[in-house]
């Protein structure tokens, strides 16, 4: 008997996996996809029935050529990329080219990439799944079909680079409509009494919040109202009028989804859901753990299944009472239902062996990877554990004819919430621990305090909270998320701030515009539409080339339509009343790549260029452009140095330019992590984007998308 030969995507996994299978076996990787639709034209025959052109990816001919060879000599052929449309379109793509009629390629899946679990699908193998194939064909003929022909009449009505795509556009339109409600936001005024009452032998105080007035509940709209209620308190009496406590039952969250693993990664570790899914695929894949080599730590990180195998349920079981005692282990597992719609194929996210704690495995594992391996351990250790129960007590306090409300709880057994409590996007109101209170106990008053308070906008978009809203509206797939929110920051229709996302004036320009010429694709239950016959596709019940029949006459119409009446935004000059300084020529408000700017009306003769606000009047007003200036002394002549902007971003020029040119790129302040004496500096991609990298490249190649804080990089 020859070889077989195993495919995968990853050179990572192939190591894994090699390490099961011995000698009969050969495992290599096809480095991701090996062929995709062309960079350079539509590649979709739109009169032969949406027919796709796939080209050998670039570069890519080496490896396919290795496969080959590879092929001819094996038995049998096991396509194992991932396990989901992205990977059943890859394997199908490998098929065609190293085994085009089918004669000893199989198909193989695994949920998890453990010895058990290998083996288990070698030995069961299946056959490519067309009906997934088709369901990624069609998404990725929609998207070039959208990204493609829109796009570049955004080009030629706004500036070339910009893209429009047909989930990301519907990401940055939620995130452009939750500013604009922000904006509109008028806030409304309304004040609040708290009364603080002394403890008793020994007791802490406590606070409580007037909530009634003759029973009905009492809303105090300004400062007069709430001093004619602090009137009419001044001599009154406090007493406890109502006290409940009962005992609540908090129950663990379910194992992580993606889209959930994504959210708690944002909000309890500051990682972008980009960074997520690759420190996930990582630990996938197979880390190094020492002498045993590349070990899968978790199972498969594209699922929306909360779904868990027995095996798993009794480890963690064993693994809980092993170590906290049979209180913290209910009597039967938790069982989670997972939503109608879950594609149930893969289990949800979970550690694939439980000899591996985190801090076992820590000095394996690079600082990011450890953070993301531990979140999942807990989460997924928590779900198996016993409920939390705590007590919560609700006081009425009567003073006249008002009423105080009271509450307080305390944790009574810790249960699951000894290892893991989900992180919420906005901060909840903690409640404080009562004191021992019985009904008709006086108490005494160390104070009321009115607070004024105005209504709050909802608030902006964290990458979490956007996930989340993304999901629930059925808008993309969790498995695009990182993609999607990597996309609208790189185009810079949406920049972060304090980690909220904030759409920019292009961002807001551009989603107005397709909104007028697509409102379709710009619309949320269209896209959620698109999605769900995407699913049907998968399950055989849609021909995915009917599906871009019924997409594609409207959006054609759109197409023609949008070329012709579009604004061009490119060729607007709005005038103004103000003189150039240097020519005398009026000048008028341009649209240029950072926004709206002021541009001589001489142009091109004069190049006069300025910036410019509109005042509480609405008039426009122009501003000099401030040059930031720093305490770092030019290298060659001493002066002081200034923080200028260029193509490439920001960066530190000598304040006698022209007569210096000195500059250097602008640093942060904070040591290269890799302990080479280099700082980070700021850096931009060609794209804009910006990046950090250390300030003695090419001697150290350390660069990162995220800035890490001083304390971390020097630790």
């Amino acid at each position: 008997m020859g070889k077989s030969l195993v495919i995968v995507e990853s050179p990572a996994k192939a190591r894994t996996i090699n390490k099961f299978l011995g000698k009969d076996y050969t495992v290599l990787a096809s480095v991701g996809h090996i062929k995709d639709l062309p960079k350079s034209k539509l590649g979709v025959d739109i009169e032969k029935e949406f027919e796709p052109h796939y080209e050998i990816i670039k570069g890519k001919s080496n490896t396919i050529k290795e496969l080959k060879q590879a092929g001819k000599k094996a038995d049998r052929i096991y396509l194992a990329p991932d396990p989901d449309r992205e990977g059943e379109a890859i394997a199908w793509h490998i098929a065609e080219e190293v085994d085009k009629k089918r004669e000893k390629s199989l198909r193989v899946l695994f949920n998890e990439i453990t010895e058990k679990a290998v083996r288990e699908a070698i030995e069961h193998p299946t056959v490519l799944d067309e009906h997934k194939v088709d369901a990624q064909q069609a998404r990725r003929v929609l998207d070039r079909l959208v990204g493609y022909q829109v796009s570049p009449i955004l080009w030629d009505k706004v500036r070339r680079g910009l893209s429009a795509g047909r989930v990301q556009s519907v990401a940055v339109r939620l995130i452009c409509d939750r500013e604009r409600e922000i904006q509109a936001f008028v806030p409304k005024e309304y004040w609040s009494i708290t009364a603080e009452f002394e403890g008793r032998g020994g007791e802490p105080g406590f606070s409580a919040k007037l909530a009634k007035k003759d029973g009905r509940k009492i809303e105090l709209n300004n400062e007069k109202e709430t001093k004619e209620v602090l009137t009419e308190l001044k001599d009154a009496e406090f007493r406890v009028s109502e006290v409940e406590t009962k005992e609540v039952k908090r129950n663990p969250t379910a194992p992580f989804t993606t889209s959930k693993l994504q959210q708690e990664a944002s909000r309890k570790l500051g990682f972008s859901a980009k960074k997520t899914m690759m420190l996930a695929q990582q630990l996938y894949e197979g880390v190094d753990i020492g002498e045993e080599g590349p070990v899968g730590l978790i199972s498969y990180m594209r699922t929306d299944s909360t779904r868990i195998s027995n095996e798993a349920i009794e480890a963690a079981r064993a693994f809980i009472k092993g170590k906290w005692g049979a209180d913290y282990l209910p009597g039967k597992p938790n069982i989670y239902k997972s939503k109608k719609k879950t594609q149930d194929a893969h289990e949800a996210i979970r550690p694939t062996y439980f000899k591996y704690p985190p801090e076992s495995v820590k000095k394996y594992l690079s600082k990011d990877q450890w953070k993301l391996y531990q979140l999942i351990w807990n989460r997924f250790i928590a779900c198996q554990m016993s409920p939390a129960l705590i007590d919560q007590t609700r006081a009425q306090i009567a003073a006249k004819n008002y009423t105080f409300n009271a509450s307080g709880s305390t944790v009574k057994f810790q249960g699951f919430m000894a290892v893991y409590v989900e992180g919420v996007d906005v901060e909840e109101e903690k409640e404080e621990k009562l004191p021992p209170l019985k009904k008709e106990d006086m108490l005494k008053l160390a104070g009321l305090t009115p607070s004024q308070h105005f209504t709050q906008p909802p608030p902006r978009y964290t990458e979490a909270s956007l996930v989340k809203e993304l999901e629930e509206k059925g808008i993309g797939r969790p498995s695009t998320y990182a993609t999607i929110l990597s996309t609208i920051q790189e185009r810079e229709y949406v920049q972060k701030e304090k980690n909220q996302l904030k759409p920019t004036e292009l961002g807001f320009m551009v989603t107005d515009l397709l909104i007028q010429s697509f409102p379709e694709i710009l619309d949320v239950a269209f896209t959620a539409h698109m999605e769900e016959e995407l699913d049907m596709i998968e399950e055989g019940k849609m021909q995915w080339r009917n599906t871009m029949k019924e997409f594609y006459g409207p959006f054609k119409e759109s197409l023609e339509k949008a070329k012709k009446d579009m604004k061009n935004v490119k060729a607007e000059e709005t005038p103004t009343d103000i003189a150039c300084e240097k020519c005398g020529k009026m000048m008028v408000i341009k649209w240029g790549r950072k926004g709206k700017f002021l541009a001589c009306s001489g142009y091109p003769e004069c190049k006069n260029t300025k910036d410019f606000i509109v005042n509480e009047e609405g008039r426009v007003v122009p501003v000099e452009r401030v040059e930031e200036m720093t305490e770092t002394a030019c290298p060659k002549c001493g002066k002081p140095m200034v923080v200028k902007s260029g193509r490439f971003g920001r960066f530190l020029a000598c304040s006698d330019y022209p007569d210096c040119k000195t500059t250097l790129p602008l640093t942060t302040g904070i040591p290269c992590p890799n302990d080479d004496g280099g700082m980070l500096v700021e850096r931009r991609t060609k794209r804009g984007r910006v990046f950090y990298s250390c300030s003695r490249y090419p001697k150290c190649d350390y660069a990162t998308w995220e800035l890490p804080k001083k304390a971390e990089a020097e630790a």
